[in-house]
Formats: structure tokens, C-alpha cells, sequence
């Protein structure tokens, strides 16, 4: 805390005397899951927000934050399921996602789907108990299959970005913000929240 005070106090950020008495509050999110107010109104949502279950979409508590953003799922039960990016804006009620221009999902036909088109398609379709990483830089975002690169990447995400899902026909998934199955991508990491300082 000195340190940071002197730093400021030298290049003029602060002028008050007190300043190494300065208290500097970060603010503290709990960690990231799935959003039970910006889910689907038959999607129920249990094992403290990492298992999206019922008959609709859901989005994660935040945006993509950082260059390199990683995440798990697992493939809990089989069905009808996607899994990818949205913005803020789509319809939590209106499956499957990837029928309009807010989201990017990769469907369990093992295609990724925007705007009601095919703009990628999977070399190996996920099943029952497998788990896709979905790694995202701001300019692809791209899948892996049980640790495993699938070498499949989609431009097209822009902008304030939410991990997404959604579930139908008995699919149930499971989410995996932290403690990964797989190690993620090279410079890739968890979502984090944007930090802020009082």
C-alpha cells in the first residue's frame, strides 16, 4: 500500500497528505455461474449454479472480461443442448440458441450455429459425459473435446460477450468455471469478473 502511494504521490494522482493512509476497497463478486435471473422460465438451475437442467437458456453472472477466457461443460446427459457465446440481449426463452444474431452455440449435432446458419462444424460430435472447453480471445472462439483440441474456431462474438447455454428433451450440463476437467488452452484462463477499486 505505501508503494502505491508513493507511486501516485510522485507522477501527481494525489496531492493529500494523508494519502498512505489511503484505504483502496476492492470490490468482491462471488464466483462466476450460471445466472438464475437470466435463465429460461422452465430451466431449473441446482448444484450451486453449475447444473443447467429443464427446458431452456441460461447465461453465465459475466460477460468475458479478459484476452484469453476459458470454460468447461460437461455433458451430463444426453438430449438436446447448445454451447457457446450470447450477448446480454437474447432470449432466454426462445431455444435453440443460434437462431439469431445474438449467440454462438455449438448444438449437440456437433455444428456451431449464428443467425440460423452453419458457420462451423465440429470434426468429432461430443456425447454423454464428455466435456467441451470452450476457449474465446475476442476473435475466435474455438472448442476442445475432452482436453483435445477439436480444431474448429468461428470468428463472429463481439462485444460484450456471456457464456450461454441451453437444454431440452432431458439434456442436463454441467458447468465447470474453475477447478477444469482439462488444462485449458496455452494463455488461456477462467472468467474473471472485471475488477473494480472504490
Amino acid at each position: 500500500m505505501f508503494g502505491l502511494c508513493n507511486f501516485c504521490k510522485s507522477y501527481g494522482f494525489c496531492s493529500d497528505p494523508d494519502a498512505d493512509k489511503a484505504q483502496f476497497v476492492l470490490q468482491v463478486h462471488p464466483p462466476v455461474s450460471l445466472d438464475t435471473s437470466r435463465m429460461g422460465d422452465e430451466v431449473v438451475i441446482i448444484k450451486n449454479g453449475s447444473r443447467l437442467c429443464g427446458s431452456g437458456g441460461c447465461i453465465a453472472t459475466t460477460s468475458v472480461n479478459q484476452d484469453k477466457a476459458y470454460f468447461e461443460v460437461k455433458i451430463q446427459r444426453d438430449g438436446q443442448w447448445g454451447i457457446g457465446l450470447s450477448l446480454g440481449s437474447i432470449n432466454v426463452n426462445n431455444i435453440p440458441f443460434g437462431t439469431d444474431t445474438s449467440s454462438w452455440v455449438l448444438r449437440e449435432d456437433g455444428k456451431v450455429y449464428h443467425n440460423n446458419e452453419i458457420i462451423g462444424q465440429v470434426p468429432e460430435i461430443p456425447r454423454e459425459s464428455d466435456v467441451v472447453g470452450v476457449a474465446y480471445d475476442h476473435v475466435e472462439m474455438s472448442f476442445h473435446l475432452n482436453g483435445k483440441p477439436l480444431n474448429t474456431s468461428v470468428r463472429g462474438p463481439k462485444g460484450t460477450v456471456f457464456p450461454c447455454a441451453f437444454v431440452d428433451r432431458d439434456a442436463i450440463l454441467d458447468f465447470y468455471f474453475t477447478n477444469f476437467q482439462f488444462v485449458p488452452p496455452p494463455g488461456f484462463s477462467r472468467i474473471m469478473y472485471e475488477q473494480t477499486i472504490l
